[in-house]
């Protein structure tokens, strides 16, 4: 399992800290990482959508997802749960979650002050759990994320935080071999 810490205060250059990098904070590079990719509006691929299927089972969550963002929307490359192909960027929990490098948990949305007034809280899907954590890589720009969502509250202790971060290594391993 992959050993994760915070970044150093220091404002250091970002590091890959075993296989999980703190996340480079520049949203140029990051796009154009994204857009080589190729994954944008492609065709559901089964290494994503089966590891979307495994983390609702694990998790025992209604929805999950693989989700990316470009500079103005994010795009699920696989999804469970959800009917809907993307959601515009200014609603989306995993804009926060790309911004760091250790998995965002927001056991109740609906007390949350950055979520509270969210659409996506106040209407469909309803979100009141989510847990996400960046999928970020060898250069140490954030692609996307794997997220998990619930509509009732919920915890999610360290092991689940480590397990859901495993996922991203996953999903890394599965965009390089692309």
């Amino acid at each position: 399992m992959t050993l994760l810490k915070e970044t150093i205060a220091s404002g250091a250059a970002p590091q890959t800290i075993g296989r999980v990098a703190v996340p480079v904070d520049d949203e140029a590079a990051r796009l154009e990482a994204l857009r080589r990719t190729g994954l944008l509006d492609s065709e559901p691929e089964p290494a994503f959508d089966d590891l979307v299927s495994w983390a609702c089972d694990h998790f025992r969550v209604p929805i999950a997802l693989m989700s990316l963002l470009d500079a103005d929307r994010q795009w699920f490359k696989a999804r469970r749960g959800l009917a809907v192909q993307e959601t515009p960027r200014d609603v989306a929990f995993c804009d926060f979650t790309i911004r760091q490098s250790l998995p965002m948990v927001v056991e109740d949305a609906a007390r949350d002050p950055r979520f509270q007034d969210n659409p996506l809280v106040l209407g469909e899907p309803y979100i009141r759990f989510y847990a996400g954590a960046p999928i970020i890589n060898r250069q140490g720009l954030a692609l996307g994320s794997v997220c998990l969502i619930d509509t009732a509250p919920r915890s999610f202790g360290m092991v689940d935080r480590m397990v859901l971060a495993q996922l991203t290594v996953t999903a890394l391993a599965a965009i390089e071999r692309r």
